[in-house]
């Protein structure tokens, strides 16, 4: 049976989730900004679940058909075969987005595809009224150049959400984020990788998780695990699959420095839940007092934007100051995300290469710079 999945991620992930995509074996059917079209088995909704670093939510794509007016979105959606998933006693919210369309008022959108799912499933099971109190089917909606694509939700909290990090500091960076600056960084056993800004450790985790091999959902759990189309037995097979796919002798190490003693303590007892605390060292440091160590090292790190924790200014001077204590690093190679666009000016050095990525909703150049 193939079933038609959505993978969405954060703007500027595309690559990286549709590698990731092909490794698990999928077929990709198509790709826009910030979501990623593939086709696979019901197996596919597991192993993707588990397995996908860069993404943000998984959807089953029931159908897509175009929508300009308000009849044409009730019509289409009614035609869908929704009984094949929801039950008559089952939960059946909705929510979505319009972006370039004639329907532009979410709202509305939602009450008329609401009415159009309940219409055709009381219909199916012939009830008037249909009393939604038992498994939670999520409907999601996605009207994109007056083509609308009805989704039902398969991850429940957010993937980026690894459940390692229950605490967490002022302004932290998505752990999707995190991991795809690591994978950007050509990570190596042999290469200490080093965040002197490391906050609650995000950053360290992912590169550590990801050189172990250690699936970002394999301790979590997910919605569609209520579904009846999607037995135990794909789950218990996708996890065994990613648990056997650790590698126990992994030589990669970190380190992680911060001046507050809170976030050390917390980026310590996250690397413990996410498995990874033999492989990182974390310990209070400022990041202008970098050094080598003789050894051969790679800086990924999200300093301070001066729009959240920082003063513009203060950020501006940490920036200069960086610029000027890390020419000692030698050979080192150094990747910073940061959302001020002059860093370059102030870093004092114009990066080799830059990325545009997104933190959230706040649009962040990727600077890195690769020493000779």
């Amino acid at each position: 049976m193939t079933l038609k999945y959505t993978a969405t991620c954060l703007f500027g992930l595309e690559g990286l989730l549709g590698a990731e995509i092909d490794e698990l074996g999928y077929k990709r059917t198509e790709t826009m900004d910030g979501r990623i079209t593939f086709e696979g088995d019901r197996a596919a909704c597991a192993r993707a679940n588990i397995n996908l670093r860069f993404a943000e939510r998984l959807y089953l794509n029931l159908g897509e058909f175009e929508a300009k007016t308000f009849d044409a979105l009730f019509e289409g959606t009614k035609a869908l075969e929704w009984e094949k998933w929801i039950g008559k006693s089952d939960q059946f919210p909705v929510r979505g987005h319009a972006i370039k369309s004639t329907l532009f008022s979410v709202p509305d959108c939602q009450k008329i595809i609401k009415k159009a799912v309940a219409t055709r499933l009381g219909g199916i099971y012939n009830m008037k009224t249909l009393p939604e109190d038992g498994i939670k089917y999520q409907i999601d909606f996605f009207i994109f150049k007056d083509r609308a694509s009805l989704m039902i939700d398969l991850s429940g909290t957010p993937l980026h959400k690894r459940g390692y990090r229950p605490q967490s500091v002022a302004a932290p960076l998505r752990e999707t984020l995190a991991a795809a600056i690591v994978k950007l960084s050509r990570p190596r056993d042999n290469v200490l990788l080093r965040d002197p800004f490391c906050g609650s450790g995000t950053i360290l985790i992912e590169g550590a998780m990801m050189m172990k091999n250690i699936a970002p959902g394999v301790n979590r759990s997910f919605c569609s695990e209520a579904f009846p189309r999607f037995p135990k037995s794909i789950w218990d097979s996708a996890r065994d699959e990613a648990k056997a796919a650790v590698r126990e002798s992994c030589e990669f190490r970190a380190m992680g420095s911060d001046i507050n003693p809170e976030c050390i303590e917390i980026a310590r007892a996250a690397a413990n839940r996410a498995g990874v605390s033999d492989m990182i060292d974390f310990f209070l440091g400022d990041a202008l007092d970098l050094e080598t160590g003789g050894v051969r090292g790679t800086v990924v790190t999200n300093p301070p934007y001066g729009e959240r924790l920082l003063e513009k200014k203060e950020a501006e001077e940490l920036y200069r100051n960086m610029g000027v204590a890390w020419k000692r690093l030698d050979r080192w190679q150094i990747y910073v995300l940061t959302s001020h666009e002059g860093f370059q000016r102030l870093y004092g050095q114009r990066a080799d290469k830059l990325r545009k990525l997104y933190n959230g909703m706040i649009p962040c150049n990727y600077y890195q710079f690769f020493k000779k």
